[in-house]
Formats: C-alpha cells, structure tokens, sequence
C-alpha cells in the first residue's frame, strides 16, 4: 500500500507497522475486568462488530444527504459518500457553523446514534460503573485530496484541564481501511513519559500548536522505536483508547470518503475539562 499522512509518506512495512489486536473475544465472555486489563495492557481495545452495521450506514447516509449536489459521485447514493472529486461551492470550513457536520452534532439523529446503549454499558464496564458522555463529540470527515489527516498526539494535551480518568471511543462510520484514512496507534505508547517524545514537538507543520507531537508517521515511529497498529476498520467497528496512547490518522486516498465520530466518556465522580462541555465546533479552540 502507498500510504501518507498529512502528506509525508510513510512506508507500508513490517518494521512500521503490526496488526491491530482484536478484543471481541473479550466482550463476548462479559468479563468487565478482562476487558479493563487489556485496555490498560494495549492502551486501546479493537471491538469490531460492537454496532449494527446498517445502523452506522443510515448515519452515514444521513449526514452525507445534506450537502448540496455536487459532493457525491454521479450514480452513487449518500450511504456509500463516494467523492466527486469536487465539493459544492458555498460550503464553509469542515465543522465551523453553515457546514453540515456542525448542525449535525446537534440533530437528534447524531444524539440517538451516540446514545446507544452498546456504547453507554461498554463505558460503564471500563469506568468502574459511573461512565458519563461529555458532551462536545466530533464528527470527521476527510476525502482524497486533501493531504490533511490527525497528527500524532494523545488526547489528554486537548483536554488536561479535567480528569484523566477519560475514555475516547472512536466509530468510523463507513468501511475504513488504512488508504480511506484509518486511525493507527503506536505500539504501547501509552507507557510512555512524554519526555521520550517532547523532541519530536520541535518537527512540525503546525509551529504555533505544542499539543501535536509530530505530523511525520514514519519519524515517529523510529524515533520512538515502535509500529503503529492498524486494521481494516468496518461498519459497526468501534475503538476504544486511553488518553496517553499515541495515535494518528492516515490521508484519505480513496474515492470513499472517511467519515468518524469521537466520543469520550469520563468517570462521574470526576471533573471533566470545562472546554468539553459544550457541542463541538471546529473552530472552538479545544
């Protein structure tokens, strides 16, 4: 596979990258403890299935039918959000207010979607039994051409004013393999003391953020010595990932378009960051 992020490619190998672990085996025996270890084990937990696969495509379809024509590749529906190769003239910045994903958090469609209850009793599971949703929850959306994708961070340098007792549950809603724009994890990163990483801070496309650790995959990965994890994400997929693990995602090459949803829950008996307390907006700060 030929394979990038933010632009700078990144080599397809065995030395830089390793398979994802499967933990539905995990969910399957209803072992909450089992389940918590592995997550502190991995950092992460792969669910694949957890969701109704024709449940996630009706959000997908949803959210891609309220862009106006144009978007969407002629012949093609809003469930499959096939690219054109153009987007409509007049639609603003992803997620700032006038695009569709920022009315779309707040439609009672995307509130339904995250409420499910496979997703409220897994967070309860890993959170001692007081799971709560913060929430200011993302909806990505990224097509070919682009050349913009997440860098390498963890999630607690966007949300260190609260609890690090936090959970990110991250739900592709379509097929996402790697070339669509996947989410990869770094191998045990979360063990990590971020003094191991600070340098790579100073190797930057985004000089006036401290919060990305670097948006060069490939650096990384030898700097620290480690493989990202990757899959072939599906439809009703589900990722579940510490706070302090180091991930990023890869460019969208794909006609498909990769679309996802960040939702984080925090324990009750916490404070969570006061900047997640709000709906999401792509231009908030946070």
């Amino acid at each position: 596979m030929n394979l990038s992020s933010n632009g700078v490619p990144i080599p397809f190998t065995p030395e830089l990258f390793g398979p994802l672990r499967s933990s539905a085996d995990l969910l399957a025996r209803a072992d909450p403890g089992a389940l918590r270890e592995r997550l502190h084990a991995d950092g992460c937990l792969y669910l694949p299935g957890l969701l109704d696969r024709a449940e996630v495509l009706r959000l997908r379809g949803r959210y891609f039918s309220l862009f106006p024509p144009g978007l969407l590749a002629p012949g093609t529906g809003p469930e499959d959000g096939v690219f054109s190769g153009r987007v409509p003239a007049g639609v603003p910045e992803h997620g700032v207010p006038g695009h569709p994903a920022h009315a779309f958090v707040r439609s009672a469609p995307f509130h339904d979607f995250v409420s499910n209850p496979a997703l409220a009793e897994l967070a309860a599971q890993l959170l001692d039994d007081k799971a709560e949703m913060l929430p200011r929850r993302i909806l990505r959306h990224f097509h070919r051409g682009t050349r913009r994708a997440s860098r390498a961070h963890v999630d607690f340098d966007y949300m260190d004013r609260g609890s690090p007792r936090v959970v990110t549950f991250w739900i592709p809603v379509g097929d996402c393999p790697p070339r669509t724009g996947a989410l990869v994890y770094l191998e045990g990163s979360h063990r990590l003391p971020s003094e191991e990483y600070a340098a790579l801070r100073d190797i930057t496309d985004r000089p006036g953020d401290r919060r990305q650790i670097c948006h060069d995959l490939e650096l990384t990965a030898r700097t620290l010595g480690r493989r990202w994890l990757h899959t072939d994400f599906a439809a009703g997929d589900v990722m579940v990932h510490l706070p302090r693990i180091i991930h990023a995602s890869l460019d969208t090459v794909t006609d498909a378009m990769r679309l996802s949803v960040d939702a984080r829950f925090v324990h009750a008996d916490d404070t969570p960051d006061p900047r997640w307390l709000r709906p999401w907006s792509a231009d908030d700060g946070a």
